[in-house]
């Protein structure tokens, strides 16, 4: 998929809109518009990257700044103590939907194991 036709590309670049809690030089972060926990937060690299596939070596610290900064999300909602999930799916057996990497945070519940 182009990136002009990706949709976390467009909330990225402001064409849609998206209630951001997150940001830095690396990534972007936003409210799931169908959140599965009281708190679901999508972390995105501002580089497209259609799957986690196609990470590179190059993309380490893009990636590392995802974790970083969910954990200061969690950390700033309370949760960093009482636990948190963060979840990556690649591909769509895997239930990625939006080929862009994007790290799931979430929170707010017990969270059961297996995930489904």
């Amino acid at each position: 998929m182009p990136e002009s036709d990706c949709l976390f590309c467009k909330i990225r670049d402001g064409l849609i809109p998206a209630k951001v809690v997150y940001q830095d030089e690396h990534c972007l972060a936003f409210e799931d518009i169908n959140p599965q926990a009281p708190t679901h937060v999508l972390f995105i690299p501002r580089k497209h990257i259609a799957t986690v596939n196609d990470i590179t070596a190059e993309d380490r610290e893009l990636v590392g700044s995802l974790y970083m900064g969910a954990a200061k999300v969690a950390r700033e909602r309370g949760f960093a103590d009482t636990g948190y999930r963060v979840v990556m799916n690649t591909q769509r057996d895997a239930g990625q939907t939006v080929f862009h990497i994007h790290l799931h945070l979430l929170a707010g519940r017990t969270l059961h194991w297996p995930p489904g």
